[in-house]
């Protein structure tokens, strides 16, 4: 399995339930496959350096995981149909192997 990190953002005025359903949407969509979650950070509202959606902030989170590298086109699709996250990017890490 290879490492990886996950940051992405909601909309800041979004609900803590609806923000929890997309933190327990990705974890599920990781562990089907197999992945295991080693680290999650909540970063807050940020600033965002350009508007997008009408959006001028944004809350962040950055998950650290690893999974295998056939599973990660599945992640990415959820995240593109989940409504409430506005962008994100998966990275593979080297330094965490």
């Amino acid at each position: 399995m290879k490492a990886y990190e996950l940051l992405f953002f909601v909309n800041p005025s979004l609900d803590p339930e609806t923000r929890l359903a997309v933190m327990k949407r990705i974890d599920t969509t990781i562990a089907e496959a197999n992945g295991k979650v080693d680290n999650v950070e909540e970063w807050g509202k940020r600033k965002l350096a350009y508007e997008i959606n009408n959006l001028t902030e944004g809350d962040y989170t950055l998950i650290n995981f690893h999974a295998d590298p056939a599973s990660i086109a599945e992640l990415d699709r959820v995240l593109r149909i989940t409504d409430a996250v506005e962008r994100h990017m998966i990275v593979r890490r080297d330094d965490k192997e």
